[in-house]
This record gives structure tokens, sequence and C-alpha cells, in this order.
């Protein structure tokens, strides 16, 4: 049984610890907000929060989430995540939208720690993140934008 607060509930699951907390969430918890890309931690589109800080689900094994929280698409919330929200809407970041859930927790995190980021800053914490659709540029700008919304 692995034990670790999952969007703010405590959750156990009793389920195979080897297994990729991708499809722990997905497939036994019922988040699909967490999308699978590559299964190889290249691409981002698993990117969740564990304890507060970005890793990909696709890659990280069940057992190490034990007595951690973590935090999903689903489940972020607060000022900097309604900043982010916000500004991914008014500059109409999202094509596809598949990745858009990593990219946003990869946001938020960025914006969590260091609420007036640089372009390199940006990029740095953007690194990694593939969208499909090449929306980079849009991204970019709505990271700025929420920053700027922070105040």
């Amino acid at each position: 049984m692995i034990r670790f607060v999952l969007n703010g509930r405590e959750t156990a699951l009793d389920l195979d610890p080897d297994m990729p907390l991708l499809w722990a969430l997905r497939d036994h918890a019922g988040l699909t907000g967490t999308k699978f890309g590559c299964g190889i931690a290249q691409c981002g589109a698993c990117t969740v929060h564990l304890d507060g800080m970005p890793i990909r689900a696709c890659v990280t094994p069940l057992a190490a989430v034990e007595g951690a929280a973590i935090t999903t698409i689903e489940g972020v919330e607060g000022p900097v995540a309604e900043a982010v929200r916000a500004a991914w809407t008014e500059l109409d970041v999202v094509q596809c939208g598949y990745c858009q859930s990593g990219q946003l927790m990869a946001a938020i995190a960025l914006l969590t720690e260091n609420p007036r980021p640089g372009a390199a800053e940006i990029e740095a914490a953007m690194e990694g993140h593939i969208c499909r659709c090449g929306t980079y540029q849009r991204i970019k700008a709505a990271i700025g934008d929420a920053a700027a919304r922070l105040g």
C-alpha cells in the first residue's frame, strides 16, 4: 500500500510500487488530465508536482511518492495557478491542447518559486516541454503575463 496526499486528499493505492505514477493517476485514481507523451521523461506532458516541485510522472515509480504530496492539473489552485490560467486564456496559448497540462504545471512551479523570472529563466524552466503545435512563443509570453498579474 502506497500512501500519499493527492490533490489535498489522503490517498492509499494498493498497486505495484514500480508502477509509474502516471498510470496510477490515470488508470487507478481516475485523473486523466496528466497526459502520456513519450514515456521517457523527454516531452513534459506528464508533469505533476511532488511536494511543489515539477516531476515527470511517466518515469516516477509509485513507491517514490510514499508520504509525499502530489498535485495534478486537476488539483492545482491558488493565485499563481489562477494567474497562469488567465494568461493562457487571454493570450490564446492552446492549440491542440495535448501538452498543456504539463506546460501549465511547469509554469506554475516556476512562478511559485520565482514570481519574476527573466526570459532565460522561463526558457530554462520550460526546456524539455514539447509542444507539437509549436506554441512556444505564446507559452513564454503567457508566463511573462502571469508574472505581471502576480504584481
